[in-house]
């Protein structure tokens, strides 16, 4: 009997989160030796050459220009993301800011799914709440900064939920069949746009022996592209997305076991809210 192909559009979703998050947290430990673009850089070369290697052996053909464009775009609007993320990061207020554009990016994919496909079952919806809720809690620190999140902070992290949603949404246009390819000219926009930001900014270009760990942040970054892009080839726009932005789960574990951090009774009813939208999602 065949794997239904649905199910295994939510299994390479599912497998995209874990693999995204791995990649968030190798990009945190690599940020704390370089600037948060100079770490950019390297995890884009190393993700460009990977991808590179997988055309090499796989021999993908070439994407129609419609699926150029649909890349390239959401190569674009996967930079703005993370500009304005790191920027509203370092104003602060981690607890506001991160969970806010993690559900303000699973959102997106949902509502348009709803105006071009309809509503789907009250199982699966109510799946999507609890994820929602979940990303919220999982990705909320415990920090507890006194005053309020600042009007330029909380729109940089709304303009950064935005432009990840659109990169789920940009990079679901591509044709059937084409994965590398496609994800290769997002990674070179990706890099491009940092150089740019690097060169206007007069930083230095960062050494790749100074922080390796940002090479395999890359890596992993990608390899969760690859894996949201083969999970939208068999399943919904609106699942595979959310279950991809499950990823904040994956970091906090990987952060609570490699590095001992606490993690809160908050992450943890994060956690269980996850799994619990993953059955509802998955029925």
């Amino acid at each position: 009997m065949l794997f239904p192909t649905n199910l295994l559009g939510m299994f390479f979703a599912l497998t995209s989160a874990f693999v995204w998050g791995g990649g968030d947290f190798s990009g945190g430990l690599a940020t704390r030796k370089s600037s948060p673009y100079q770490v950019l850089v390297l995890s884009g070369f190393a993700g460009a050459l990977g991808l590179v290697l997988y055309l090499l052996v796989w021999r993908e053909a070439l994407p129609s220009l419609n699926s150029v464009g649909w890349a390239a775009l959401a190569g674009l609007a996967g930079t703005v993301g993370l500009a304005s993320l790191y920027r509203a990061l370092s104003l602060g207020h981690t607890a506001v800011v991160a969970p806010t554009s993690g559900v303000i990016c699973a959102s997106l994919p949902v509502l348009f799914s709803i105006f071009t496909v309809g509503l789907p079952g009250l199982a699966r919806l109510s799946g999507f709440g609890f994820a929602l809720s979940g990303i919220w809690l999982v990705s909320a620190s415990s920090e507890t900064n006194a005053g309020r999140v600042s009007r330029e902070g909380l729109l940089l992290a709304c303009l950064a939920g935005v432009n990840f949603g659109l990169f789920f949404i940009l990079l679901a246009q591509v044709e059937r069949g084409s994965v590398f390819f496609p994800l290769l000219i997002s990674r070179i926009v990706e890099l491009a746009a940092v150089l740019l930001v690097l060169a206007f900014s007069r930083s230095p270009l960062p050494s790749v022996k100074d922080n390796p760990i940002a090479l395999l942040a890359g890596v992993l970054d990608v390899g969760g592209n690859v894996f949201y892009l083969l999970a939208k080839q068999f399943t919904s726009l609106d699942v595979a997305a959310v279950l991809a932005s499950l990823y904040p789960a994956s970091t906090v574990m990987l952060a609570g076991i490699i590095l001992k951090e606490k993690v809160s009774l908050r992450q943890w009813a994060g956690v269980m809210l996850c799994l619990l939208a993953i059955a509802l999602i998955t029925v």
